[in-house]
């Protein structure tokens, strides 16, 4: 999925897929216009420009996929679901300390 790249603010993200699509037409295939507008603005890779577009694509709702939304959600969750599971773990070595704890016999004076 498309992850927000710190190298690059989502200006110049949009600024690249909205020129695309403006020059498409002037080239034989998507291909040789997204390596021209990476090029010209200087994007490392034809490839990282590709996924802006596919990720623009879907969260436009002309591609499917997941949405950037979407994906922000599930990677919250994950993150949500990961925090839970250490505080269970937490709680249930706590509770087997304090059990044993409970079990052990205390000597009398």
């Amino acid at each position: 999925m498309a992850r927000q790249s710190a190298n690059y603010p989502p200006e110049l993200r949009e600024r690249a897929v909205r020129m695309v699509a403006e020059v498409k037409a002037d080239y034989p295939s998507e291909w040789a216009a997204i390596g021209a507008v990476a090029q010209k603005l200087g994007i490392g890779s034809s490839e990282t420009l590709r996924k802006w577009i596919r990720q623009a694509e879907a969260d436009g709702g002309g591609r499917p996929g997941v949405t950037s939304e979407e994906h922000a959600e599930i990677r919250r969750l994950k993150r949500e679901v990961a925090e839970l599971r250490r505080a269970n773990e937490i709680l249930k070595a706590a509770s087997v300390f304090f059990a044993a704890e409970l079990d052990r016999p205390y000597p009398r004076s």
